[in-house]
């Protein structure tokens, strides 16, 4: 049956082009988007299975479909391998997304309008620990805490908010906030106002990993994470504490709360990450991804860029563009015409809006994934560096077009998914 056979290419070949085109995209520039990575071979192989096919829901060994033995291998792997990785208790790897984990630890906790205290989405937070447009800011009562004039994490501020709100959830974490955090502080914070705390580790989960950076896992009562970023895996969410007596109430809150059928094959995909998670490669591409991030931003800030808090302590950081009366916008723009593809962000106290933003954001998991190095990082800074200037100085167009030559003959020396 042709249903069975034909290929992609000649069933949809307009799909097939774009697929092929965003393949090249991927090939011939250099990545820097702080959510984004390149996942391997054998995670490609798992998420094109014949695995997609099958539905199942539940839990492995409480299933309410038929045929689940594979299913359930697949799965319990996925969990022991998760709850090995970070010495956890409890794993759930169903979440289809970070943001889906995020909403099922709400189901579980708590009831429409109780309060949430959670970092502001322009010092670093993120959409679904309470913004406003997200399904988390519409039913929860939402009180924020930020950073302080440096950047860095107000901790006073936060107490007093948390004294002052005796919110029932307090969230640690975010998607721009480029510091480690003190988990302790916010465990001692949540102790005495008696809420529930959950960090969400996605953009360093695989820095905890590995050590490189501190654990929330045995401090906190729950933690959510994702599968790709610095994990270096398949697009996913996934749900991790050291408190078992917590499962029946998350597991619930996952299926039936927030979502019906496992998408078996992410599941897959997410096991091999787990396991590519535990070699001495991946410790060594990790210490490369912070490495390689530092020497990002000292590079930066050698060029009088300005980085937040002057530097990272993750795969991440943010660059605030308002010295130079520019937007995260138009550079954003500039830079992946020369081949550096980068993503708008907020900054504190931003006068742009979300669409256009003052800063921008870097992130080095991705390139290091294909290989680069501490010296090719630095010279990446100065490729930024170089674009945003010329933006200034009226040049952009010939600047843009010498680093885009250059970047060609980097990436020619480091190829990704060669057949």
């Amino acid at each position: 049956m042709r249903h069975f056979t034909a290929g992609l290419q000649s069933v949809d070949p307009e799909i097939f082009a774009a697929l092929e085109a965003e393949t090249s995209r991927q090939r011939d520039g250099i990545e820097l988007i702080a959510s984004e990575n390149l996942v391997s071979r054998a995670t490609l192989e798992a998420i094109g299975s014949p695995m997609v096919n099958k539905t199942v829901e539940g839990y492995p060994g409480g299933r309410y479909y038929g045929g689940a033995e594979h299913a359930d291998r697949i799965e319990s792997l996925a969990i022991e391998r998760a709850m090995q990785l970070f010495g956890a208790r409890y794993a759930n790897v169903q979440p289809h997304s970070g943001s889906q984990a995020n909403l099922a630890v709400f189901l579980a906790f708590l009831t429409p309008g109780d309060s949430v205290l959670s970092m502001d989405l322009s010092a670093g937070g993120h959409l679904s620990h309470g913004a406003g447009p997200n399904i988390s800011g519409r039913w929860f009562d939402v009180v924020s805490y930020g950073v302080d004039g440096d950047g860095f994490l107000d901790y006073d501020a936060m107490a007093a908010t948390a004294r002052a709100t005796s919110p029932k959830l307090i969230i640690a974490g975010g998607s721009a906030y480029p510091r480690a955090i003190d988990f302790e502080r916010f465990r001692s914070v949540a102790d005495a106002v008696g809420a529930t705390l959950l960090v969400d580790m996605a953009h360093w989960a695989g820095l905890v990993a590995v050590g490189l950076h501190p654990d929330p896992v045995p401090v906190a009562d729950v933690v959510t994470a994702t599968t790709y970023k610095n994990l270096r895996g398949v697009r996913g969410g996934f749900i991790l504490s050291h408190r078992d007596d917590l499962a029946r109430k998350l597991n619930s809150a996952v299926f039936p709360g927030v979502q019906g059928s496992v998408i078996l094959n992410s599941v897959a995909a997410k096991a091999v990450a787990f396991k590519e998670a535990m070699s001495p490669e991946f410790e060594h591409y990790a210490n490369g991804v912070l490495d390689n991030a530092r020497a990002l931003a000292a590079t930066l800030v050698e060029r009088g860029t300005t980085v937040l808090t002057g530097g990272t302590d993750t795969p991440l950081l943010v660059i605030d563009l308002r010295p130079l009366a520019l937007t995260g916008a138009a550079a954003s723009d500039a830079l992946e015409s020369a081949g550096l593809t980068a993503n708008k962000n907020g900054v504190p106290d931003d006068p742009q809006p979300p669409k256009i933003t003052s800063g921008l954001r870097l992130g080095s998991s991705a390139g290091t994934a294909r290989g680069l190095g501490v010296a090719e990082f630095t010279q990446i800074g100065h490729w930024i560096a170089d674009v945003v200037e010329s933006m200034k100085s009226g040049s952009i167009e010939s600047v843009a077009a010498r680093v885009r030559g250059e970047v060609d003959g980097l990436v020619s020396r480091f190829p990704i998914y060669s057949v």
